[in-house]
């Protein structure tokens, strides 16, 4: 049987893929630009802090700078968070 090599992410996670109550950071938004846009207006910039409070199967509810935010999976899973401790690369 072959085995199949996923790429390295140093610790990048996609937002969709945050667990409720981890805090993270930003990293960037691989996304068009007005996407980026609608994004960076609701305070998702690189270095934001941001955590899910909620993510019951739909859209995400989380909470960046003080401000709850609803944001859909898909537009979540373009929002590369790092979630450790130690930093990312």
């Amino acid at each position: 049987m072959e085995q199949v090599r996923l790429p390295q992410t140093n610790g990048v996670v996609p937002l969709s893929a945050l667990k409720p109550g981890l805090p993270a950071r930003v990293v960037r938004i691989e996304a068009g630009r007005g996407l980026v846009g609608r994004l960076t207006a609701l305070g998702l910039v690189p270095g934001t802090p941001v955590e899910v409070v909620s993510a019951n199967g739909g859209p995400l509810l989380l909470s960046v700078l003080g401000s709850r935010l609803i944001l859909g999976r898909g537009m979540a899973a373009k929002v590369l968070v790092c979630a450790s401790q130690q930093g990312c690369d």
